[in-house]
């Protein structure tokens, strides 16, 4: 018939005949999977622990060269406490400004807490802090001194002049209360109080701290800053 073909042109076999080419590929056992995927997760766990431990080694070191080895064999003045962080509270500035607490993180802080009227033992410890951060020398920009108003009293008006390098904060005590503690038997005002860098309470000086006591101070400060110097630098991250 005119136009049609019933056979292709010599030489050349149609599609149909041809045989159909299959490429198979084995599938892995479904335990063989699993085992996999296994090694997998643990060897990701793996590494994200490698990196942990490398960003906190110097600070857990740091820690461990004062906490355990207590270095010159010399045990530490200042009582340590299971770590406290900053809780998320708002403080008020003397010029009226809010202040999140936890904005102090980044600095070595040496608290005391007093009412606004500042009796003679708050005095002292104003002046005990400021000679104290004095007398780290080229390492005191590590360190700031607050005083935690808790009264919400006004300060008075004749101990601003020596407050200018302080941070002074209205805090009300039942917050305080909840962070920082006195020893048995003694008052939150009775004390001084050191904060890590990192924002966790984490020492208590003992209570009504005179001259010789805050030199026994200093050396825990010293220790503290010198075992912390591979990690902590002076002044705070401004992000």
């Amino acid at each position: 018939m005119s136009g049609s073909s019933s056979s292709p042109p010599a030489g050349r076999p149609r599609l149909l005949d041809e045989p159909l080419g299959l490429t198979v590929y084995s599938l892995p056992a479904p335990q063989e999977a699993l085992a996999a995927d296994s090694r997998r997760t643990r060897s990701g766990r793996l590494k994200m622990f490698l990196v942990l431990a490398v960003c906190t080694a110097p600070i857990v070191a740091s820690y461990l060269s004062y906490y355990v080895f207590h270095p010159q064999g010399q045990a530490g003045f200042g009582e340590l406490m299971p770590p406290r962080p900053l809780p998320a509270l708002t403080a008020t500035t003397l010029a009226g400004q809010a202040l999140p607490l936890p904005s102090l993180k980044g600095q070595w802080l040496l608290v005391s807490v007093a009412g606004g009227a500042c009796d003679a033992g708050c005095e002292q410890h104003l002046y005990l802090q400021r000679q104290l951060r004095e007398a780290l020398g080229k390492e005191k920009e590590r360190l700031d001194w607050v005083w935690l108003v808790a009264d919400g009293q006004p300060v008075r008006a004749e101990l601003l002049p020596a407050l200018k390098q302080a941070t002074v904060l209205q805090v009300p005590e039942r917050e305080l209360a909840a962070w920082l503690a006195p020893a048995p038997g003694h008052r939150l005002a009775d004390h001084l109080y050191l904060v890590d860098p990192l924002g966790n309470w984490m020492m208590r000086f003992p209570a009504n701290l005179d001259l010789a006591g805050a030199a026994k101070a200093r050396r825990d400060l010293e220790r503290l800053l010198r075992a912390a110097a591979a990690w902590d630098r002076p002044g705070r991250d401004p992000s």
